[in-house]
């Protein structure tokens, strides 16, 4: 195979993808002088080796260059001034309008960090020298004829974590041996183009964190030998194939995530029983669930969240549930930010007991927490069911879960009191219970938690005072609201060991006496509201 660049856009392209190719798969050594020369005579040499491959100087731009001793003065030569001193680091010849061929002896230029030969017409194959440059940081070709030689043996091309930028060029379809592409975190725009279809043998694609426009091309459909793919956080829109499940059979990670995809989640995913990571958040997605996503039984990560799935008139999106009982592996389980309603199924309960995350927070599920999840799932670290309309208790037993880290209920109907086994979650970190129909005391040993950090009991009915254990950790939170209803009696003088505290809200509430001046300590805070209160005397100097 043989490419021939040219200076469209697809072209420039290719010229920049496939020298990165080079510098990446080839190191050669590099063409050497005879024995017995210095190493400012070879820059010296390699620079005439490249004059000489020159057929054409129409602006005279290397008349300058001739066999004097000093040649760090030539036109687009740039040398070392430190410790390497006098040895070429950059060549910088673009828009000249050069005719000619590039010297295989430019690979003796070792120091050469930076060449830009960009807007010329030089010809032929790109030397592989070029791979033994190991210091080369910048090549830039594009806008000229280069050729280069086969890769069609070539079976894996990693490109990411670049600036590439325009399109995706259609020649890579040529690329038939291709395994594994990988073009993720570049700027590269347009569509994805319909040639990639042709890697038959392609496992591995991923094309995320760009800016691709446009939809899936049918034509990636019939890479079946697929593992993995990636079109995470692009502009992507359009739909999901039905039939992707039968695609891609092989499939073990799937990320459309951040997208503009709409229209229903594939039930055809349930055949891809290979699967994973399925990643379909941030989306327009609508529709049901699909009911047999249980059939998935490696399945770890499934997350659909920030969609608009559900609203189902007869109120079962949460049908999909119990067949999730059979993905023994579960760890993630996110679907908040959707329109699911309904109640949850005590079958919940019996989710693989890996499970770390469950979001459902932010949809229009109703009825009550189950509370025999609190009992199997010993390895969650958050909970997220908040901005739903469940009411009940929270379950005493959710202490059992020793590793919780974050439990967002807030934005519910929730009454009773908080539970005490609360203050068992010693790695609790983030708290919101807040705008509930909770009522009574705030329990002393919510304060257990020394990795508390934001607690938030705001708008229910609390009554009593601000336990002082609260301003007696060791690591203060950054974020405590009790605003809202009830509290009595003074802010504690202890207010002043939490040095660390950014926001405090007490607003709203039957707090009375002097301001403590130990408030003075808390050097963090940012934001304190306690409007709505009974304070008197004078206002501490230090506010």
């Amino acid at each position: 195979m043989e490419v021939v660049v040219c200076s469209d856009i697809n072209g420039l392209r290719s010229i920049i993808l496939m020298i990165m190719l080079f510098l990446i798969l080839w190191s050669s050594t590099t063409v050497s002088s005879s024995t017995g020369i210095n190493s400012t005579s070879k820059d010296r040499l390699a620079l005439m080796d490249f004059k000489h491959g020159i057929n054409r100087d129409p602006l005279g731009v290397l008349s300058s260059w001739n066999y004097s001793v000093d040649y760090c003065p030539w036109i687009g030569v740039n040398c070392s001034s430190h410790r390497h001193a006098d040895r070429v680091t950059a060549l910088n010849l673009s828009s000249y309008r050069l005719v000619g061929s590039l010297s295989p002896h430019i690979g003796n230029l070792t120091f050469l960090r930076l060449m830009d030969l960009q807007k010329n017409s030089f010809h032929g194959e790109i030397p592989s020298e070029l791979g033994g440059l190991f210091p080369l940081r910048v090549l830039m070709l594009s806008d000229n004829s280069f050729e280069v030689g086969s890769l069609s043996k070539l079976q894996s091309l990693g490109l990411s974590k670049n600036y590439f930028t325009g399109s995706i060029p259609a020649s890579l379809g040529n690329l038939s041996s291709l395994l594994q592409l990988g073009l993720w975190e570049n700027n590269l725009e347009g569509s994805i183009p319909e040639d990639l279809g042709r890697l038959t043998n392609l496992t591995r694609l991923h094309l995320d964190n760009n800016k691709l426009t446009g939809t899936i091309p049918y034509s990636l459909y019939n890479l079946s030998s697929l593992l993995e793919t990636d079109f995470m956080s692009n502009r992507l829109s359009g739909t999901i194939h039905l039939d992707i499940g039968l695609a891609f059979p092989h499939l073990i990670y799937l990320s459309v995530l951040d997208n503009r995809f709409a229209g229903p989640i594939p039930v055809s995913l349930s055949n891809a029983s290979n699967l994973v990571s399925i990643q379909f958040q941030m989306n327009h997605f609508t529709e049901t669930v699909p009911r047999d996503l249980g059939m998935l039984h490696n399945a770890q990560i499934i997350s659909m969240a920030l969609n608009q799935l559900g609203g189902s008139t007869t109120g079962d999106d949460l049908s999909f549930i119990p067949s999730l009982v059979n993905c023994t592996r579960l760890k993630y389980l996110i679907f908040g930010d959707n329109f699911l309603r309904g109640s949850f199924p005590s079958t919940i309960a019996n989710l693989s007991n890996q499970i770390h995350w469950i979001s459902f927070g932010e949809n229009q599920t109703h009825g009550t927490v189950p509370s025999e999840i609190f009992t199997n799932w010993v390895n969650v670290e958050m909970f997220s069911m908040h901005s739903n309309r469940l009411t009940g208790n929270i379950p005493p037993n959710i202490g059992k879960l020793q590793k919780l880290r974050f439990l967002y209920l807030h934005a519910n109907e929730l009454l009773g009191r908080r539970p005490s086994s609360l203050g068992n979650l010693t790695f609790l970190s983030f708290l919101y219970l807040h705008d509930n129909n909770l009522f009574g005391e705030i329990p002393p040993n919510l304060a257990a938690s020394q990795n508390l950090l934001n607690l938030t009991l705001s708008n229910n009915n609390l009554n009593g005072s601000i336990p002082k254990e609260f301003f007696g950790l060791s690591s203060s939170p950054l974020l405590l609201d009790f605003s809202g209803k009830a509290l009595t009696d003074s802010l504690p003088l202890e207010v002043g060991n939490m040095i660390n505290l950014v926001t405090l809200h007490l607003s709203n509430n039957r707090l009375s006496g002097a301001l403590p001046d130990t408030i003075e300590k808390c050097l963090m805070i940012q934001e304190l509201r306690l409007d709505g209160n009974f304070f008197h005397e004078e206002i501490p100097i230090a506010l």
